[in-house]
């Protein structure tokens, strides 16, 4: 079966993880990722994890295989003009550039835009930057946690007395890189629609504020963010969430309360609630927010989740609510494992591995895992030989030079 991307072509000159996931993403849409890697320390992410003090030598390093898988790995001493002569041919046979140094780098290598674009100009040269090309900070470096504080979501998390809060697990790199693959695909959409190669750049600020797009309007169109909320004070307490007996939570999300008032307090096992004319209506509960929400609260602890699940899930009424899930919760959910957003891949240094599936299905041309991140300098012959052309004896002419 086909896959969207047969045929593309990728040159992925990206480090850490707003970059690599980019082109991860387009290799998991079946395009021919060929990651160009210094040729003596490689991706930094490949030794994060000993950096850190993480034993891997029995499992794989999550954080490469995450950000690299389907990959092909070709080492090159970029200092040295015959390895710029290789990304220089490679690139004039591809479809899209991939970059995500600091600014000025690729433009002292001669690996710029304009360099490339030149010599192929229906080449896409996609960027991904902390604060945008253009600015007084355009060429200031920049990493995930940086995008968080810059982009104003650490004070939209949380509660309104909490100080700054982090979120882990990379967010904004992850965010920065769905926009930079998304527009990639323009880019390319674009090239077959008008003949056309361009520039994409996408930065952890501009996706950060894309991310929290509807607070973000709000304050252009209304002159305020959404607030941080109170959980014990929420507006509309059946917009909120419940600490069970089992320390378990969930969350209810009734958007249009007082359609569902009486029947939850049925529910609930408490229908006299909905006689109380302190909660008549939205506007009485959203008055009588605190008391509301402490009377849900006890009356929740009174039992364990899962009790309360199947009492509200077998009610007439309809509800709308969910788990909240602890990450470590999320590989068994029956809706993860129907909809194979965790699939299990046979990896051919560890086995049956557990990965992160396509969060997007297409019938016809789905993507998929083919190959497990490469080893350091795994595809460098084969890429020199295959796509280039060259034969072994100018391969081992390259090698003894320390070009590769």
């Amino acid at each position: 079966m086909p896959m969207p991307l047969d045929g593309i072509r990728v040159i992925d000159w990206t480090i850490w993880q707003q970059g690599p996931v980019a082109s991860a993403m387009l290799a998991d849409l079946g395009a021919d990722v060929i990651k160009i890697e210094d040729r003596k320390s490689g991706d930094p992410g490949r030794g994060i994890l000993r950096m850190s003090g993480v034993d891997i030598s029995d499992r794989p390093n999550f954080y490469f295989e995450a950000n690299n898988r389907n990959k092909k790995s070709l080492t090159l001493d970029l200092k040295k003009p015959e390895a710029r002569e290789i990304v220089y041919a490679l690139a004039d046979q591809s479809d899209v550039f991939v970059q995500n140094f600091r600014q000025g780098v690729a433009g002292r290598l001669g690996l710029d835009y304009e360099s490339l674009h030149e010599r192929n100009p229906r080449l896409i040269y996609a960027s991904a930057s902390g604060y945008g090309p253009e600015g007084p900070e355009s060429g200031e470096p920049s990493f995930d946690y940086l995008g968080l504080a810059r982009s104003g979501i650490m004070l939209a998390a949380g509660e309104p007395e909490h100080p700054p809060l982090a979120i882990a697990g990379g967010i904004a790199d992850q965010m920065g890189a769905i926009m930079l693959a998304y527009g990639v695909l323009a880019a390319l959409l674009a090239r077959e629609r008008h003949g056309v190669g361009q520039e994409v750049d996408v930065s952890h600020l501009g996706s950060m504020m894309m991310l929290q797009g509807l607070s973000v309007s709000s304050l252009l169109m209304m002159g305020f963010a959404i607030p941080r909320q109170p959980r014990s004070a929420a507006g509309n307490p059946l917009w909120n969430h419940y600490r069970c007996a089992d320390d378990r939570w969930l969350a209810l999300a009734m958007l249009q309360p007082d359609r569902y008032w009486a029947d939850f307090c049925d529910a609930l096992g408490r229908p006299e609630l909905a006689e109380d004319a302190r909660f008549a209506d939205l506007a009485a509960r959203a008055a009588n927010r605190e008391v509301c929400v402490a009377l849900l609260d006890e009356i929740f602890a009174s039992r364990p989740r899962d009790a309360w699940m199947t009492i509200l899930r077998e009610h007439r009424g309809d509800f709308i609510f969910t788990v909240v899930n602890d990450l470590s919760e999320l590989p068994q959910d029956p809706q993860v494992k129907a909809n194979d957003y965790v699939v299990e891949f046979d990896h051919p240094n560890h086995g049956a591995t557990r990965m992160l599936g396509l969060p997007v299905r297409l019938s016809e041309t789905p993507g998929g895992i083919r190959a497990p991140a490469p080893e350091f300098g795994q595809h460098t012959e084969e890429v020199l030989m295959d796509v280039l052309g060259l034969d072994w004896d100018r391969i081992a002419e390259l090698r003894a030079k320390e070009v590769i």
